[in-house]
């Protein structure tokens, strides 16, 4: 099943399905030991005996009047330590899923909520009085169940029995009881970890004498289960390579690992909702699959965006939208606040959900969204049911918010969503907002931030994670489109906000200088989020079918394509230097500048603004690394504009090229950027009166760290390989030039005759080991591994053999000339530290040009 469960957060998680393999029938013993053998005929009269007591019997003899009975999706019974479902015959056929997730992670294993595996389920009856159930997959479909290439479908496409059970009772014409104890308790994959999870942390068998479940209950469209399961775990060291083992603290201390698990059963739709076609210039998570039609000359991949359902309440009401009026669905979106919530944020938790309604009444409803406090006194809610979505508030260290949804595979419909709220994600926007605002925003200048600074921080987060529940992914592209001098206009900032989409990761307005009077930093629902909603929500009413959908939304699209506002860049873009996380602005160059004068100002005042008495200096130090943090990220925006590509996601009807170069004058503009804001030593970073409260050392290794990221960066092979692909087009930026730059840049001091200080030999050194290792152990020709998943536009472009490349003769050429440069410099430099230097270097190139050399050539020390 080609899916995508968005699960992306602050941090960018995101989970993709797995893929489901043969279960273990229920009933099956966990253990191998062997049981003694048995003579023949008490083998055969124990096995008649089975026989007859495994067939079905009166109900009343199942499910006595004593048992606990829950209904809803599936009829549930406990009877004294067994669990049994009842499967209403209407249900037999139908389709639903089953989405299992650690509910109670082991230290080590990630955190509660977590996704485990997620499958599309349908019960099926089979002979001998037994109920299967398959593993649907919707990899492969027919168009049309009447096409003969339907069959053809089915019979390439046999879908998997994951379990059979006895059917322990029949009711005529009604429904079928089966006993699920066993499948829940052992391992059956359908409903527990994914063979890589259980890889990775070496979990081998299930131990079933310590595994139980803890309770099944049904409600209207669901069922959930929640069982605590516990795996013996291997001894055997961790494994390295691309998926490395790890052994979790419980496995060292006790040989096992006990989680929770839970399971929710949900319904599919009875009646599927009409899907609205992927556009990949609109960012909506997708799914998809293989269409085979008897009319088409080849397969074709169907995708589709994720979305709500909304749907008019009546014909009357569907005729008054079609006039321009706003019409309320029939059935909203609503996000109830976890009771477990802190009253002074759910106030703000609230407002994050309620301001997406002006992009809902752009699309053409009212009171589409809202958000609802939890009725603690209503015994009919309950947090368990699919019926309603949470903002669900954990009491965790994890500085982190993220917002899933589960949706319907056949047509990319939402049924539910409960977005994960971690308590310490306040410490990580306190973090980004002083990094980002001190100098700006007075309020951001205190350890602990007041309640209602904290408040808009908390309204911002839940906006974005409620973004991600209605389908939005990413859209790294959006802050791009606002030229950064308009960053520090305050009129502009008041209009349209310092970034079109609350979907970037465009965290605080950092450009924005003490001067400009600019005090709204955050970022807000803007221009593209409500567009985007418009896409996604607004009924196309003029049309029947998918089909004719998709070019009434190219219109939509193409009405807007002259405006950047509205222009989605992808948040797996490898290439194109305006698709960036925390980035501002049109010119990374610029706003990285403005960016380095607002650290500049605030590095000095950490010791007082996270002073408290009687504290240690713990939160000077983490914001100390907060600010270095910060100045990663600029060099990193930056960075990306070398070799970088342009993508622009077009369709036949449009003017202009997908792929085009970043221009030269930008790539050149990063370059003398580096130079001169990294590679001249960042000395202002080692402040002298909060070093020594925070580190042992002086910053020198930490200096060169910083340079050398930047650097091996730099000279990535596909970078590289971009470079020399533009350099077969006219005002390009090559490969030659780039290591001009470079160079020229780096080693400064020879042509000057200037002593050359430990900050800047450090970093020498490590560009000439980063020359020579590119010549003497070039990297192997491996292309990077690629993205996959419905609706994710991937492209890691050129990646070339670097031995049968130009790579190799540029990096000998310049070496060549650096070994010229030094033996011309030599003779002039009276510093004694620098000749060290200089001829260490010199020694080294030597070696790399020829190895054959005995005794390098090094002019006479004076």
């Amino acid at each position: 099943m080609r899916n995508t469960l968005p699960l992306f957060g602050l941090l960018g998680g995101l989970c993709m399905t797995t893929t489901v393999a043969f279960a273990q029938q229920p009933g099956t013993p966990s253990s191998t030991t062997a049981s003694p053998a048995a003579p023949a005929s008490a083998t055969a009269t124990a096995s008649a005996a089975k026989k007859e007591s495994s067939g079905p019997k009166p109900y009343k003899d199942v499910i006595p009047a004593t048992a606990q009975t829950s209904r809803g999706a599936f009829i549930t019974h406990k009877v004294d330590e067994k669990y049994f479902f009842e499967i209403p015959d209407s249900l037999i056929g139908r389709e639903f899923m089953a989405i299992t997730r650690i509910a109670k992670a082991p230290t080590g294993a990630g955190y509660g909520g977590e996704l485990a595996n997620r499958q599309v389920l349908r019960w099926e009856r089979g002979p001998e009085k037994k109920l299967f159930l398959r593993v649907v997959s919707y990899q492969n479909v027919g168009a049309d169940t009447l096409q003969p290439i339907y069959q053809a479908v089915k019979n390439s496409n046999v879908e998997p029995i994951a379990a059979a059970f006895d059917l322990k009772a029949i009711r005529k014409d009604t429904s079928v009881v089966i006993e699920v104890t066993d499948f829940f308790k052992s391992e059956n994959q359908v409903v527990s970890l994914d063979p890589q999870t259980k890889t990775r942390y070496r979990l081998t068998t299930p131990a079933t004498d310590r595994s139980f479940i803890q309770r099944i209950r049904s409600y209207p469209i669901n069922t959930e289960v929640r069982v605590v399961k516990t795996f013996n775990a291997s001894s055997a060291p961790a494994m390295p390579g691309p998926s490395p083992s790890t052994q979790l603290p419980a496995a060292s201390v006790a040989g096992a690992v006990t989680m929770e698990i839970n399971t929710s059963m949900i319904l599919l739709p009875k009646k599927p909702m009409r899907k609205r076609f992927f556009d990949s210039r609109v960012g909506f998570f997708a799914n998809g699959y293989t269409v085979y039609d008897d009319a088409s000359q080849r397969t074709e991949n169907e995708t589709f965006a994720v979305r709500w359902r909304l749907e008019p309440k009546s014909a009357a009401d569907a005729d008054r939208q079609k006039r321009g009026q706003l019409i309320e669905p029939a059935k909203p979106i609503v996000y109830y606040i976890d009771p477990a919530t802190p009253v002074k944020w759910r106030n703000a938790l609230k407002q994050g959900v309620n301001d997406w309604q002006a992009a809902f009444e752009k699309a053409g409803w009212k009171n589409a969204i809202m958000a609802k406090d939890w009725d603690d006194k209503d015994t009919t809610m309950s947090l368990e049911d699919a019926r309603y979505s949470v903002i669900r508030y954990f009491a965790s260290d994890i500085e982190n918010a993220y917002g899933p949804n589960v949706h319907d595979p056949r047509t990319g419909e939402i049924l539910e969503s409960h977005i994960g709220w971690y308590h310490n994600v306040m410490n990580l926007l306190r973090k980004w907002y002083m990094v980002q605002g001190a100098a700006v925003d007075a309020r951001a200048r205190k350890p602990k931030f007041d309640d209602e600074l904290m408040a808009q921080l908390v309204r911002f987060v839940s906006s974005h994670e409620v973004g991600h529940t209605l389908g939005l992914r990413h859209n790294f592209g959006s802050s791009h489109a606002t030229p950064v001098e308009k960053l520090r206009d305050k009129a502009y900032i008041k209009q349209f906000g310092h970034t079109p989409s609350i979907m970037d990761y465009a965290r605080f307005n950092y450009v924005a200088q003490p001067e400009d009077g600019i005090t709204d930093l955050f970022p807000r629902i803007g221009t593209y989020d409500i567009w985007a909603i418009e896409w996604g929500y607004k009924p196309v009413y003029e049309t029947k079918t998918p089909e004719e959908d998709k070019v009434v939304l190219n219109k939509w699209v193409k009405s807007h394509e002259s405006d950047a506002k509205y222009w989605f860049g992808t948040e797996i873009n490898p290439m194109d230097p305006r698709s960036q996380s925390e980035d501002l602005g049109d010119n990374a160059m610029l706003a990285s500048d403005y960016g380095i004068k607002n650290l500049k100002r605030i590095l000095p005042n950490l010791p007082q603004w996270t002073r408290e008495d009687a504290e240690d200096f713990d939160k000077l130090q983490e914001m100390y690394g907060e600010i270095t943090g910060q100045f990663r990220r600029y060099m990193g925006h930056v960075t990306k504009y070398v070799g970088g590509i342009y993508e622009t996601p077009k369709t036949f009807d449009q003017a202009g090229v997908v792929y085009e170069p970043t221009p030269k004058s930008l790539q050149k503009d990063a370059m003398a950027f580096l130079n001169k804001q990294l590679f001249e030593t960042p000395t202002w970073l080692l402040d002298a009166k909060i070093m020594p409260l925070v580190r042992p050392d002086q910053g020198v290794d930490f200096i060169r760290t910083l340079q050398e990221g930047t650097l091996n960066s730099l000279f990535d092979v596909g970078r590289l390989s971009r470079l020399i692909e533009n350099s077969s087009r006219t005002e390009s930026y090559g490969l030659d030039e780039f290591f001009t730059d470079v160079q020229s840049g780096i080693w400064s001091e020879l042509p000057a005759k200037k002593a050359i200080d430990t900050y800047r030999r450090n970093l020498q050194k490590a560009y000439a080991e980063k020359l020579i290792g590119m010549l003497t152990n070039p990297p192997a020709a491996v292309r990077p591994s690629s993205f996959s998943g419905p609706g994710f536009r991937f492209n890691s472009g050129p990646y070339t053999d670097v031995q049968k490349s130009d790579i190799m003769s540029v990096t000998r050429a310049y070496l060549v000339q650096l070994q010229s440069d030094i033996r011309t410099a030599l003779p002039a430099q009276t510093d004694k530290m620098s000749r060290y230097h200089l001829e260490d270097v010199l020694v080294r190139i030597n070696r790399a040009l020829d190895p054959t050399r005995s005794v390098p050539e090094i002019a006479e020390r004076k």
